[in-house]
């Protein structure tokens, strides 16, 4: 997956799109990158909300958030099992709603962006977890996501649905975490 995407659809189409009450105002954005605020869509108390998190998972476990670079990717095939993102698969799962990413081919010594979107242009959402991370005195935390994508086709496509993109974010059984 990408280190970059945008979104550039406003909040009243994402809000309809994605069955969700109220979106936080956004400006078009062509180029978010890492540690940046994204727009992500979770489940709290079985409603669907649009927040703002942090770009790059800080794990649960983590004593310092400084410690290493921020998670920001994630292989769908392995998601399970690392210990990096286990906890929050199980229970606290979001979508990323994106207009475009944005990947680099290597040509010699450079290299050649593409800007990808769906055909239709309409935007689509990826697959996400987030985390809070409650520093040692539990006054603050970060809310976190980072992107887990699996095959492109079937995160990208509508076809089937958004409804059917939503039963991941509840996932099975889990909840949807507890705010700060």
């Amino acid at each position: 997956m990408c280190g970059r995407y945008n979104l550039r659809s406003n909040r009243h189409l994402l809000a309809d799109l994605f069955g969700v009450l109220g979106i936080p105002s956004l400006s078009p954005r062509w180029n978010i990158a890492p540690t940046q605020q994204v727009l992500s869509i979770r489940l709290k108390d079985s409603t669907r909300e649009g927040v703002l998190m942090r770009w790059g998972l800080v794990p649960s476990w983590s004593k310092d958030p400084k410690a290493g670079a921020p998670l920001i990717n994630a292989r769908s095939e392995s998601v399970r099992e690392k210990p990096s993102f286990r906890s929050a698969f199980k229970a606290r799962r979001c979508l990323v709603p994106a207009s475009g990413f944005y990947e680099w081919q290597t040509i010699g010594a450079g290299k050649q962006p593409y800007h990808i979107t769906m055909a239709d242009g309409q935007p689509f959402a990826i697959a996400g977890l987030w985390e809070h991370w409650h520093g040692d005195d539990n006054v603050w935390c970060i809310a976190d996501c980072s992107v887990a994508l699996g095959d492109t086709e079937s995160v990208t496509s509508g076809g089937g649905g958004w409804e059917a993109n939503m039963d991941a974010v509840a996932g099975t059984g889990g909840s949807s975490g507890d705010s700060c």
